[in-house]
């Protein structure tokens, strides 16, 4: 069982067997010019993606969705999301993005006037200011609680869901609040809610997600089937990203700020915590010297994996150079903090300029 409101590191293979996720590697041969979190196998499973490349490669109509919990701050992590997006957009999909204020009251005890705050200061203004164009017409964003068709359909198809179902898939307990334990099928509402006539009828719908995530995918692949009848809704496909390392070396976390650098740091105080990353390399430098490093263990090369090195031949180079010992953990910290301060002084630049933006987002009919 899977809990996605826990901070969990999560065992990638024995997910993908236990719950039949695909590779995704699988299909990367047959997308054309993908994201470099796709193959550089950031984002490494799917569920029915060869739906997506169908629609991308014939031109039809296809939608993601992908939701936001304001509860806390985005942390740099969660960049590899809006990635995606900013991908997605230029195939042409339709980007819906649900500002998940039911779930944040439900799960996290946040108000719904903090969580409004939280989507506009943190959400929204770094979506913007990473380069997400919300003023593309096929773009929606929306608060739970203020989408009346998402909670009707949240509750006609709740018709089909007992408690012991999601007791099976959550852990719900008995002292569970009720609040909680409805959100899931706001969830499922807001992933097929797309597909509703007055939407454009059924279509393929992909929901980029961290693998916590699966719980909400099986359940509403299952619920889009129980309602095929009525609905013809297509089950939604899903793609799968590893979650970035926190600078401890757990997950990187909100909740856990010493993991974590935050969109909104300053170029100071972000070049300062990588500074202090855990690094894959040896005890001393004449052992790493002999026998380099571990990259796959290290915090510092994620950051240039997801993040900091678009350019693959750049990125394998700084991979050998430090499996052969090459370069020593100081001076590739140093080169990675520079490129994070460069990043975060543009980045802090554009939030500038996105905060004015992202206060009339929501007041938008």
């Amino acid at each position: 069982m899977i809990d996605p409101w826990s901070s969990a590191i999560i065992d990638y293979k024995k997910l993908r067997k236990q719950f039949g996720i695909k590779p995704f590697a699988d299909l990367l041969a047959d997308i054309n010019n993908p994201l470099p979190l796709m193959s550089r196998g950031v984002v490494f499973g799917q569920r029915d993606y060869g739906r997506i490349v169908k629609a991308m490669r014939e031109g039809n109509e296809f939608a993601v969705v992908t939701g936001m919990m304001p509860s806390g701050k985005m942390h740099i992590g969660h960049k590899m999301v809006v990635d995606q997006l900013i991908w997605y957009q230029e195939k042409g999909a339709e980007i819906y993005i649900p500002i998940a204020d039911m779930e944040s009251y439900a799960a996290r005890g946040v108000d719904f006037e903090t969580s409004r705050k939280l989507a506009i200061t943190e959400y929204i203004t770094n979506y913007i200011a990473l380069g997400l164009d919300f003023a593309d017409k096929n773009f929606h964003i929306y608060l739970q609680s203020e989408n009346k068709v998402v909670q009707d359909l949240a509750y006609k198809l709740s018709k089909k869901v007992n408690l012991s179902e999601l007791k099976a898939i959550y852990g719900f307990s008995n002292s569970t609040n009720l609040a909680h334990v409805y959100v899931p099928l706001i969830q499922v509402a807001d992933i097929l809610h797309p597909q509703l006539e007055e939407f454009g009828g059924p279509k393929p719908i992909v929901v980029p997600v961290g693998p916590d995530q699966d719980p909400h995918i099986r359940l509403t692949r299952d619920i889009a089937e129980r309602f095929k009848s009525a609905y013809n809704f297509i089950p939604p496909s899903a793609t799968y990203h590893r979650f970035i390392t926190g600078l401890t070396g757990d997950k990187m976390s909100s909740s856990k700020p010493k993991t974590a650098i935050f969109l909104s740091d300053s170029p100071e105080v972000a070049v300062k915590k990588i500074k202090t990353a855990k690094t894959g390399g040896k005890e001393t430098l004449e052992e790493q010297k002999e026998s380099g490093g571990n990259p796959e263990e290290c915090v510092v090369y994620e950051m240039l994996l997801y993040h900091l090195t678009p350019d693959d031949e750049k990125l394998k180079e700084a991979y050998n150079d430090c499996v052969e010992g090459k370069i020593m953990c100081g001076e590739c910290k140093q080169n990675t903090a520079d490129m994070v301060g460069k990043f975060f002084e543009n980045l802090s630049f554009k939030r500038e300029k996105a905060k004015d933006i992202a206060k009339n987002i929501l007041n938008q009919d």
